[in-house]
């Protein structure tokens, strides 16, 4: 039986389950809604996310299989693990959100557009206010003024973290091994508290070359909601400088 493509309701924040996505597109679950707080914090809880792009309609979707990095499994190659050692990075943790979904939305390399129009910036910049979104982001100093030396942004990563779980949405990099960095740093901070994964949503050359693997969506359903169970401090996420481990 043909699955139905549901149409949601913009006074009810309810989804439909999520093994009604259609399997073409794959994972494609509702249309329509918004991008208000309760509403996205709710697609999260559930494993849904959405992703459209301009003159779309607002597309939620539940993919299967999908993404995901065991933190255990992160790949650190030997050019990666030389720069680490080198330090050439500052790295801070929810120091400028506003900046890095900036980046994201206007990376170089998305020569195809970008999903991350200005209502999802606004969005997500809502929950960043609110405690949920995140970012990460990488520094480089100038080699200006030695008296008054600047930090440039030079890669970062944001996504949504409700307790345990937390969705990669987008990062960016205009220096080498930026994001990498970035991603290094998102794992150590999760792993002091022992969460096991990153979801990372849709597999791309990038990240599996990091480590991501394809699961199914019901073990991910429940590995998510397992992170989710997990209680994390209020403080966790505060802004603050990391140091990574080599």
């Amino acid at each position: 039986m043909a699955k139905t493509l549901y149409q949601l309701n913009d006074n009810d924040l309810a989804f439909p389950p999520v093994d009604c996505a259609l399997t073409e597109p794959n994972g494609l679950l509702a249309v329509g809604g918004d991008l208000q707080p309760k509403r996205l914090i709710n697609a999260y809880k559930q494993g849904i996310f959405p992703w459209f792009s301009e003159n779309d309609p607002l597309m939620w979707w539940s993919p299967d299989p999908r993404a995901i990095i065991k933190l255990s499994d992160l790949r650190i190659n030997r050019t990666l693990r030389k720069a680490l050692k080198k330090s050439p990075y500052k790295v801070t943790l929810n120091s400028a959100f506003e900046q890095v979904i900036e980046q994201c939305a206007d990376a170089p390399f998305r020569a195809d557009g970008t999903w991350i129009l200005p209502e999802m910036q606004r969005a997500y910049i809502n929950l960043h206010k609110l405690g949920y979104a995140h970012s990460i982001e990488v520094w480089q100093t100038s080699n200006g003024d030695m008296a008054k030396p600047k930090q440039e942004l030079v890669g970062g990563l944001y996504g949504i973290a409700i307790n345990g779980f937390f969705s990669g949405e987008s990062m960016f990099y205009t220096k080498a091994n930026a994001s990498k960095f970035a991603i290094v740093a998102l794992t150590q901070l999760l792993s002091s508290i022992t969460v096991d994964f990153i979801d990372c949503q849709l597999l791309n050359p990038f990240l599996a070359d990091m480590g991501a693997i394809e699961v199914s969506r019901d073990d991910f359903i429940s590995i998510k909601q397992a992170a989710i169970n997990k209680k994390v401090e209020t403080n966790f996420w505060k802004a603050r400088e990391l140091y990574l481990n080599e």
